[in-house]
């Protein structure tokens, strides 16, 4: 297996993306739909993670547009709008900037993913739901490995299946570890891993990460982690889930402190039941493809900033970012 040029990776990046996409839309019964790049503040729309994420924006006539952060809410929205049926669902690429994300060889300020989202029956807000898209969209994960070492020769240490575990079972099994150490001991040991119910409190009374109270419901949602041999590191491809009903968001919300949120027109539309049930997520496409193709940073498949110094470090350990 040799290692790609920049050509090379350049031209594998496109496949892979195109690759995926075609597969996950068609397992999961997806249409792909043009998205916003930026968002009125004052509509909700815009993600905030996990609360304390600066958000770019900058002023139109009076009005200000905010960046996206990602697309969780607005996907719910445009769902509704789009008049989409039942069990059928949107997916789109998703160009993102995080300021205050700490740069590192899995992080960059630029986010790229594909968001999606799907209209589900009040019957399915369950876990076995969850569970059964959770497996479904590991199938294609699966799938594009295959393909992958058929075209480069890469090898990927996978499971056919993905296992799922709780935050509450993680917490148990290593309870005198911090989330990340937890995450990084079960992603090496099973490659592959669900890991639910993210944002209320554990025994220890903090979450095992962070999450807005106003998309996910906690109790129905989860990150899909695959174990980077590369790397030797965890590497999250998805945060995903059932979204919140009007109950399940006053009671995040309320534990959260924010119950004023219930006054933007978001939160009012799923108040007053105006927007259908969803599940949905993002998927990371540099990171898939940083997988995939074996790389070491994250600045190797996408174009991002960093700054002069970084970059020379990155030089003198053989890493050449794009």
């Amino acid at each position: 297996m040799k290692e790609l040029t920049l050509l090379e990776t350049q031209i594998a990046i496109k496949y892979l993306k195109d690759t995926f996409e075609t597969l996950l839309a068609k397992k999961l019964n997806l249409i792909r739909v043009s998205a916003p790049l930026f968002l009125e503040e004052e509509s909700g729309l815009n993600d905030e993670l996990n609360g304390h994420e600066e958000r770019v924006s900058f002023l139109v006539k009076d009005k200000k547009l905010e960046i996206v952060q990602s697309l969780a809410k607005w996907k719910r929205y445009a769902l509704k709008k789009y008049d989409f049926p039942l069990e059928t669902g949107l997916y789109t690429d998703m160009n993102a900037i995080r300021k205050d994300e700490e740069m590192d060889n899995l992080h960059s300020i630029y986010v790229d993913q594909w968001d999606w989202e799907k209209i589900i029956k009040k019957e399915d807000r369950n876990k076995r739901y969850l569970f059964k898209i959770v497996s479904q969209i590991y199938s294609v994960i699966y799938k594009v490995s295959l393909i992958s070492e058929k075209k480069w020769g890469f090898k990927y240490d996978l499971p056919s299946k993905i296992a799922k575990i709780s935050t509450k079972e993680l917490e148990k099994r290593y309870p005198s570890k911090t989330p990340k150490e937890r995450e990084y001991l079960i992603s090496k040991a099973l490659k592959a891993v669900f890991i639910y119910e993210i944002g209320w409190p554990l025994k220890n009374k903090l979450p095992h990460d962070g999450r807005a109270a106003d998309y996910d419901d906690w109790k129905l949602n989860g990150d899909i982690i695959l174990f980077d041999e590369t790397i030797d590191s965890p590497i999250e491809l998805s945060s995903m889930g059932i979204r919140v009903n009007k109950e399940s968001l006053y009671k995040q919300l309320k534990y959260k402190g924010e119950l004023d949120k219930l006054n933007n027109p978001y939160c009012q539309m799923i108040n007053n039941d105006e927007l259908p049930l969803t599940i949905g997520g993002g998927i990371g496409q540099s990171r898939l493809c940083m997988f995939y193709l074996k790389k070491k940073h994250i600045g190797e498949v996408q174009s991002s900033y960093w700054d002069d110094e970084y970059k020379e470090k990155l030089l003198k350990q053989g890493v050449k970012i794009l």
